[in-house]
C-alpha cells in the first residue's frame, strides 16, 4: 500500500507537469487499485492453482476456505500473482482512458515511469513475510527464513526489489530525456521489457511456488514473463516507427 501511495504521489507530479487535471488521477487511482487486486488474485488462482479454484469459484473472491465438514476458516487472500496484477492494471487503464477521454498509451507511459517504485515495495514485503524465498546458498549475504527452514538462502525478493528500484531510476531518466523522441507507448514498452527480463532472470534463484513447476524447465513466473517481454518489444517498435512517421 505504501508503494501504491508513493507511486500515486509521483504520478501527481507528472500529471501536473503534463498539464493533465488531477481529478483524472483520482479516477486512475481508483480503477488501478481495483484492477491490480482483482487481476493479481485471479492470476494466482488461474495460473498457479487452477485445478483447485475452478472447483471452488467462490474462494477466488472470498477470504475464506470452506471445509469438507461444512465449516469454514478465514484464510485471507492467500495468493496474489504479479503477472495477473499487471494485466488487471492495463485493463483498468483502458477503462480509465475511455471514461476520461485521456490517451491510454500516454497513461501507460506515465504509469510505467513510476511502477518500479511500487514493485520494489511489494518485494520488500515478500521478504519481510518470508515469501518467495530463494534457493539455498553459501553466499555471505544469504538469509535464513526461519518460517521456511534453517537453510541460508538467496534473498531473491531483495534482488528483485533492487532491480526494480534501478529500473525506476532509469525510467525517470528516460522520461526526462526521451519522452519527446518516442511516440506514445514507447516508455511503456521499455519498462515492460526491463521489468520482466529482470523477473525472468531472478526466477532462476527462487524456489518454485507450486509443485507442478518442479517438472518444468522454466517455472510459471518465467513462462508468464515471456509474453510481457514480447508485448514490450512490440510497443517499443511501434513507438519507434510512429516517431519516424511523425518526423517525416
Amino acid at each position: 500500500m505504501l508503494g501504491i501511495y508513493l507511486g500515486v504521489k509521483m504520478l501527481s507530479s507528472l500529471y501536473t507537469k503534463e498539464g493533465i487535471p488531477l481529478k483524472h488521477l483520482e479516477k486512475l487511482s481508483f480503477f488501478g487499485i481495483i484492477g491490480i487486486i482483482i487481476g493479481a488474485r485471479l492470476g494466482h488462482c488461474l495460473f498457479y492453482e487452477p485445478q483447485y479454484y475452478l472447483s471452488h469459484l467462490l474462494e477466488m473472491f472470498l477470504p475464506f476456505r470452506f471445509n469438507s465438514d461444512g465449516g469454514f476458516e478465514f484464510t485471507g487472500f492467500m495468493g496474489l500473482a504479479s503477472h495477473g496484477g499487471g494485466i488487471g492494471l492495463i485493463i483498468a487503464i483502458m477503462l480509465y482512458a475511455r471514461k476520461t477521454k485521456q490517451s491510454a498509451l500516454k497513461t501507460l507511459d506515465l504509469v510505467a515511469v513510476v511502477s518500479g517504485l511500487s514493485f520494489a515495495f511489494i518485494r520488500v514485503a515478500n521478504f519481510m513475510n518470508s515469501e518467495i524465498v530463494g534457493h539455498p546458498t553459501d553466499k555471505y549475504w544469504a538469509v535464513i527464513f526461519q518460517q521456511e527452514d534453517s537453510l541460508p538462502r538467496h534473498p531473491a525478493q531483495l534482488y528483485e526489489a533492487i532491480s526494480y528500484l534501478v529500473i525506476f531510476g532509469i525510467m525517470l531518466f528516460f522520461h526526462k530525456k526521451f519522452k519527446n523522441k518516442l511516440a506514445s507507448g514507447g516508455l511503456f514498452g521499455i519498462a515492460v521489457i526491463m521489468f520482466f527480463s529482470a523477473r525472468f532472470c531472478i526466477e532462476f534463484f527462487k524456489e518454485n511456488q507450486v509443485a507442478f513447476e518442479d517438472n518444468m524447465y522454466l517455472n510459471m513466473g518465467q513462462i508468464l514473463s515471456l509474453p510481457y517481454i514480447l508485448v514490450g518489444v512490440i510497443f517499443f517498435c511501434f513507438a519507434i516507427e510512429g516517431r519516424k512517421t511523425k518526423t517525416k
